[in-house]
């Protein structure tokens, strides 16, 4: 690593979003290699940045993160981006990364869904992070390959790639491409990845649903008001459409109750 190098790392700012603050000691400071990475991980729970925090505090943990957001919004600084966090089980990876712990407010059947409110923040503070260290776009890929050898441009890795784990679990996963769609939309610099295309359909069709906690929404869409949750069965959708927060495109369902992500629903 360069003196310049050294120098840059030590000087990085932090993201001013953050409203708490409590450093792991389990980091590499300062970090080689200069940040072009975005990794988004999931906690696989319901914590709080505080409670985030103090599992990252004990050196026993061996675990840290450079922030944490929480279901209710807040985001939370671990380790200062100029250090190395010890988060995605790979060294290289993490040198370049900035590493974002995001809670869950839905559980493993839910693929580790996470509240609009993160959702929300995550995106403000992923803005924030490329701004401040000049990635101009964000590019996501389908190929493992291309993201743990950064090939064709791409710069968003997650945690699966270098272990045996559901990280940031399929709900964060499949929102990936949206996420930098979303990011370069502010840092105007385009789509970063091709456009999400909901599942085509002409005329009704019925899907099976299986998770027992699928959100009803009452547009298609994430930002729009949740209205309840759907039981597990068998329903018939009378449109599709393209929206935030599903890869597969929402649904309406015919009963009129609203709309739910085609992600969690099979076609019958």
């Amino acid at each position: 690593m360069s003196s310049r190098m050294q120098k840059e790392a030590r000087t990085m700012s932090n993201s001013s979003l953050v409203c708490y603050t409590k450093i792991s000691p389990n980091k590499t400071s300062p970090r080689n290699h200069a940040i072009d990475t975005i990794t988004i991980h999931c906690m696989a729970g319901n914590l709080t940045v505080e409670t985030c925090g103090n599992v990252f505090a004990p050196t026993s943990r061996q675990a840290s993160s450079n922030y944490g957001i929480g279901s209710d919004g807040r985001i939370a600084m671990y380790v200062e981006e100029k250090d190395r966090s010890w988060c995605t089980s790979n060294r290289a990876n993490d040198m370049r990364a900035v590493t974002i712990e995001v809670a869950n407010d839905g559980g493993a059947n839910t693929g580790w869904h996470v509240s609009d409110k993160a959702l929300a923040s995550l995106l403000n503070l992923v803005e924030d992070i490329c701004k401040r260290n000049g990635i101009k776009k964000l590019v996501w890929s389908e190929s493992k390959n291309d993201r743990v050898n950064h090939l064709n441009g791409c710069n968003m890795t997650v945690h699966r790639d270098y272990a045996a784990k559901a990280c940031p679990g399929d709900y964060l996963y499949k929102l990936h491409g949206w996420i930098a769609q979303e990011v370069n939309k502010r840092l105007g610099t385009g789509s970063g990845s091709p456009a999400v295309t909901p599942t085509p359909t002409t005329g009704t069709f019925k899907v099976r649903v299986s998770i027992t906690d699928l959100n009803i929404r009452a547009g298609a869409g994430t930002d729009t008001a949740r209205k309840g949750v759907i039981k597990p069965g068998v329903y018939t959708i009378v449109e599709v459409k393209s929206g935030k927060g599903s890869k597969a495109g929402w649904g309406k369902l015919k009963s009129g109750a609203g709309w739910i992500s085609l992600d969690y629903a099979k076609k019958v």
